[in-house]
C-alpha cells in the first residue's frame, strides 16, 4: 500500500506494524486500541514522520558513500 508520503508499505508489513502498535498500547499503556485506530496512527506515522527518518537515512548513506569514495583514491598505484 502506498501512502501519501510516497512510502510504499506492503500489506503484510503494514499488518505487522498495526499489530505492534496494538501490542505497544497493551504493554506500555495498559489500553486496548482498535484496529481502525491503529491503522490511522500508522498512516499518520508513515505520512508525517517516516519521510524525515528516510531523509536522515539518505543523508547518512550519502556521507558514508562519500567517505568510501575518498578511500578509493588511497589505493591508486604510485607512478
Amino acid at each position: 500500500m502506498k501512502e501519501k508520503g510516497g512510502i510504499k508499505v506492503p500489506k503484510e508489513k503494514k499488518d505487522e506494524m498495526v499489530a505492534k502498535i496494538k501490542e505497544f498500547y497493551r504493554h506500555e499503556r495498559g489500553e486496548e486500541i482498535s484496529e481502525l485506530a491503529s491503522n490511522i496512527l500508522l498512516s499518520f506515522i508513515i505520512e508525517e514522520l517516516a519521510p524525515e527518518f528516510y531523509n536522515i537515512g539518505v543523508e547518512d548513506s550519502y556521507r558514508y558513500m562519500g567517505e568510501r569514495v575518498e578511500d578509493l583514491l588511497s589505493i591508486q598505484k604510485v607512478r
